[in-house]
């Protein structure tokens, strides 16, 4: 639903309508939570919005590279009640998932408001239950609880390496790449030993001259990823940093790199023969880590992204260790805020149970404080 403004009571509000916020709205409304934004009425009917920030359906898909299809994504899972349905391994995934994820939010019903941009979340008194304030750039929002589920698309990191500034050539986080073609004729630096890194890599390094580098040594797992053993393992651990209040590391830091096909050949051609961090940035290339000099026309970043919490700092989440610490998918000593696609439910069927999850303990805690 395209707004002019938008403002109001709920009882509950979902930021962001990826994945995981269509899965905590999902779950809301199975839990008799109202579609349509509205206070609740004198018998405590509740009710759920849900506030996104982009201009059409599909959360961060819609955002991807042209290039990346739907036989080559890292994975996408069926949203709670409406499997994926059949699609062209061949199509591009920023067309075939939110197409999917328009045809979900139609077929649930599901009260999406869009664009709206939240600015900020805000405790309205010093109540531990008392109401909070979304201030958006459409209007203001007074509502119970919240469910965070901005994921990471719009906060990229790019390190700060000494002489950025200085560079001639062209600069890029692979949150901007739109096809290798683009770079045609250019020598390429990516940077980064991610997923995307590597993909990016390969398809680029099929145009044009590439060299990469990574902080670490990429670890590529010696055989295949067993999502039923290795994925609990993983989910455990990052269950662990952020429960401590450990910003989440990337996935791939906890699950390594898987060999494709396609990296396969990569590695034959000599694709993968990663460098250590170049020091510095000058004019024209980068001063590697023995101190000799290459040439560059392109730095394409491809080092990742963290959450996007920055309309969460008023409600002061953040532990001593610079994460937020989550229990589950509730912030620790602060039940009116969830998070989720954040930390072990990042991954597609992590942000389905984590949105299913959000919404049985908010049943839970509305129950126990009417308000």
């Amino acid at each position: 639903m395209h707004v002019s403004t938008a403002a109001g009571s709920a009882t509950v509000a979902v930021i962001g309508a990826g994945q995981a916020g269509l899965s905590a709205a999902h779950h809301l409304r199975r839990r008799g939570f109202r579609a349509l934004p509205g206070p609740e009425d004198a018998a405590g009917e509740r009710s759920v919005v849900v506030l996104d920030a982009n201009a059409r359906p599909g959360g961060a898909w819609q955002h991807r590279w042209a290039s990346l299809r739907m036989a080559t994504v890292n994975g996408i899972h069926d949203l709670p009640g409406m499997p994926l349905p059949p699609v062209d391994p061949t199509e591009a995934a920023r067309s075939a998932v939110p197409r999917y994820f328009a045809a979900y939010e139609a077929n649930e019903d599901l009260p999406v408001l869009r664009p709206v941009r939240v600015g900020s979340v805000t405790p309205v008194d010093d109540r531990p239950d008392g109401p909070l304030t979304v201030t958006t750039d459409h209007g203001r929002w007074h509502v119970r609880a919240v469910v965070n589920a901005t994921g990471t698309w719009n906060t990229p990191v790019v390190p700060d390496v000494p002489g950025a500034a200085s560079f001639l050539g062209e600069q890029l986080h692979s949150r901007g790449y739109v096809d290798a073609g683009h770079f045609r004729g250019k020598r390429v630096a990516v940077v980064g030993g991610g997923i995307s890194a590597v993909q990016l890599l390969d398809e680029i390094s099929l145009v044009t001259s590439t060299v990469w580098y990574t902080r670490r040594e990429p670890v590529f797992l010696p055989g295949a990823f067993v999502h039923d053993v290795d994925g609990v393992d993983v989910e455990r651990r990052v269950a662990d940093d952020v429960r401590a209040g450990r910003p989440p590391a990337s996935i791939v830091s906890y699950t390594g790199l898987i060999w494709t096909d396609a990296l396969r050949a990569a590695a034959r051609r000599g694709v993968l023969e990663r460098r250590p961090m170049f020091t510095r940035i000058r004019p024209y290339g980068v001063v590697e880590a023995d101190g000799s000099d290459t040439s560059v026309d392109v730095l394409l970043w491809a080092t990742g992204y963290r959450a996007d919490l920055d309309h969460l700092e008023p409600m002061h989440l953040r532990g001593a260790l610079g994460g937020v610490p989550v229990e589950g998918t509730r912030v620790a000593g602060e039940p009116r805020v969830h998070l989720i696609g954040y930390g072990p439910s990042q991954s597609t069927v992590g942000a389905n149970r984590a949105g299913r999850a959000a919404a049985r303990e908010l049943d839970r805690w509305l129950d126990e404080h009417p308000g």
